[in-house]
């Protein structure tokens, strides 16, 4: 997964949908202590009644962000079979960082001199 900027949107939303936001809020709130993906889900499900985010949709989202490098994951077994535990890698800053500077190498490896005269002018 590749992300993807919506300037339309301010903060996070730019960069992610409500509910996959609102999952990262839930796995900072918890810390080094993290979450599976019924727990994350059942979160952003009450965080955003009446509408409903279907547990696949999570899951392939959080994934996805452990391949990014955004999100870290222990591995449990349990009835059922082995589950994950997925936690935050950076703190709401560093995440903020991390996320700005992919923009930015992007933006450096494709349009390097418009780029740094950007910065430069900030």
């Amino acid at each position: 997964m590749a992300l993807k900027m919506d300037l339309s949107k301010t903060g996070l939303r730019m960069f992610f949908k409500d509910y996959q936001e609102e999952a990262f809020r839930y796995l900072w709130s918890l810390g080094e202590e993290g979450a599976g993906s019924r727990k994350v889900c059942e979160h952003v499900n009450e965080a955003l009644m009446p509408r409903t985010i279907s547990r696949a949709a999570i899951i392939i989202f959080l994934d996805e962000m452990v391949e990014i490098g955004l999100l870290d994951f222990s591995e449990e077994t349990g009835k059922g079979g082995h589950r994950r535990i997925y936690r935050m890698k950076h703190d709401e800053a560093g995440f903020k960082e991390r996320v700005a500077g992919v923009f930015i190498r992007s933006l450096l490896r494709d349009f390097p001199e418009e780029t740094c005269r950007v910065l430069k002018k900030l």
